[in-house]
């Protein structure tokens, strides 16, 4: 059930999918930041649409050359783990911030029908999470002007 639900949110990613069609109309989604959780798609969208400005991050030089690839609209951002389980997923990310690492999980909950029901995002280092803080209140106050 979940591979499904986790491909789609692959494309959506890469701006190939639909976030509203992905989102059940009551998700909560989980920010590292606040204390409560947000409810409703609305407010899921958001967050998720800023994160997805925020998250790319800065271009990580290796021997290869950048993490990601820039071309596939992910940027320096990359899940290294997929743990899927009948209706649940952990995904492993890492990407860039500055001169930040940030190494995060999202935790994504589906109902039957392959919709989100739940988004939940966990950071570390503080570092990681500080530097994530302000650059999402900076987009969320830029998107909600708009």
């Amino acid at each position: 059930m979940i591979e499904t639900t986790i491909d789609r949110w692959h494309a959506v990613l890469k701006g190939e999918g639909n976030l509203d069609d992905l989102l059940h109309e009551d998700c909560v989604f989980w920010s590292p930041v606040l204390f409560r959780s947000q409810a409703g798609r609305d407010l899921t969208k958001l967050y998720l649409t800023a994160a997805s400005q925020v998250f790319p991050g800065d271009p990580a030089p290796t021997a290869d050359g950048p993490v990601g690839d820039p071309a596939d609209g992910m940027g320096a951002f990359r899940y290294i783990r997929h743990i899927l389980d009948g209706h649940h997923a952990a995904l492993e990310f890492e990407t860039t911030i500055g001169d930040v690492s940030v190494n995060g999980v999202d935790l994504i909950t589906c109902d039957d029908d392959g919709r989100i029901v739940e988004f939940k995002v966990m950071l570390r280092p503080l570092k990681a999470l500080e530097a994530v803080r302000d650059r999402m209140a900076a987009m969320l106050e830029t998107i909600s002007a708009d």
